[in-house]
């Protein structure tokens, strides 16, 4: 039976991955928010072999998934996904234990514009109480920015978004930059990215 398959991970998988090699060092323990099917978990551990993958996801319909895509990509270090959803303020969300060891990375694609705006908190203030001293917070997607015109493509997705959730649509960089530095995070780097996305750096203040 076919796994459930992102065009969208498809696509972004590469480009994503050449910033993280050029970010991280070769070893370290990775955190992914919201894995969704474990393209990403799969692509980037295979590509990482150095760097101990956890994924995670508030759907646990979507582990077996997850660990079909390692399996396929043979990531032998990707561990067991588990279900986290953001806003809890104890990661994860589950009944196993609790993440009691640092994280070098925190990663979370395409989550803030699917979920209520609370989820942005719920994101900086967990990776700020999980992230190693030196360690980062890489997000990925479109945003808003006031001082750069909006795609129309992305004005469009965000109708699109709105339209079928009130609580969801692209946030504005500025706020989400206010709600990491609440949480003792500042924005590190901004990279432009194909189909009008951003891959955005955050580290400690």
């Amino acid at each position: 039976m076919p796994l459930p398959h992102s065009p969208a991970a498809e696509r972004n998988r590469v480009p994503i991955l050449v910033h993280l090699q050029a970010l991280l060092p070769p070893t370290g323990r990775a955190l992914e928010i919201a894995s969704g099917t474990g393209q990403h978990a799969a692509h980037f551990a295979a590509a990482l072999p150095g760097w101990t993958w956890q994924p995670t996801d508030a759907d646990d319909a979507l582990f077996g998934a997850i660990a079909g895509w390692s399996r396929e990509a043979g990531a032998r270090n990707v561990l067991p996904p588990r279900r986290l959803d953001v806003r809890d303020a104890a990661w994860p969300s589950d009944d196993g234990p609790r993440f009691d060891t640092p994280f070098d990375l925190v990663f979370a694609a395409n989550l803030l514009h699917i979920s209520p705006w609370e989820g942005c908190a719920g994101l900086m203030l967990g990776a700020a109480r999980h992230l190693s001293p030196g360690g980062l917070l890489v997000t990925y997607g479109p945003y808003l920015e006031d001082d750069v015109p909006t795609a129309p493509s992305n004005l469009a997705f965000d109708a699109d978004l709105r339209a079928r959730n009130p609580a969801w649509g692209l946030r504005r960089l500025a706020d989400v930059a206010n709600e990491a530095g609440r949480a003792g995070l500042a924005p590190r780097e901004r990279h432009a990215m194909p189909a009008n996305n951003l891959l955005l750096v955050f580290d400690r203040v």
